[in-house]
């Protein structure tokens, strides 16, 4: 199967998860409600995706450091909506995460490590309170944090890799993603 045709086939398989949003009921236990969070949201998805495959492009030490940045900004989030804070515009600040990346995609934008790391970091603390404000009643705070945790390098790994394969291929393709990312993004924004 040619490079494009994969790459259609996993934009296609993104796009179908379309109708499953995060925020929603999740099955009752920790660990399954925390892995199936950030996999069940387009939002969520999206953006763990599309960093992951920003970073491919960044220097040797952003592009290592970027699952710590990612996970940081999870827990640090999370913690936030445990410890009973509260974090105005979430929703806001998830859906300009997905837009904001695909912009970065898009423009094949390199960053400084502390400038990246802190946006990306950012973006994740969003998230992680999201994710954070939803663990079901019952459920352990120690195997929901492990579930999410999982899923969320999971899918920036995903990201990252689709990211490597297009790396030696043509920008367009690149950019195109990031085009995609960034229109859905808007979308979500005006959901």
């Amino acid at each position: 199967m040619k490079l494009t045709a994969k790459l259609l086939t996993a934009a296609a398989l993104l796009t179908a998860s379309a109708t499953a949003m995060a925020h929603s009921g999740h099955a009752e236990g920790g660990f399954t409600s925390g892995l199936l969070h950030p996999m069940l949201g387009l939002d969520h998805l999206l953006a763990m995706a599309a960093i992951g495959f920003w970073s491919v492009r960044q220097s040797k030490h952003m592009k290592n450091a970027t699952p710590a940045f990612v996970i940081g900004g999870m827990i640090l989030g999370a913690t936030l909506a445990w410890g009973g804070l509260t974090l105005p515009g979430v929703e806001t600040g998830i859906t300009f995460s997905v837009l904001v990346a695909g912009i970065l995609i898009a423009t094949l934008a390199k960053l400084p490590t502390a400038v990246g790391g802190t946006l990306v970091g950012a973006f994740m603390l969003f998230h992680g309170f999201a994710h954070g404000a939803e663990m079901p009643a019952g459920a352990t705070l120690a195997a929901y944090l492990a579930g999410f945790s999982i899923a969320t390098l999971a899918i920036t790994c995903a990201g990252r890799g689709l990211g490597s394969l297009m790396l030696n291929a043509d920008s367009r393709f690149s950019r195109g993603v990031g085009g995609v990312l960034a229109v859905a993004g808007a979308y979500l924004a005006a959901a």
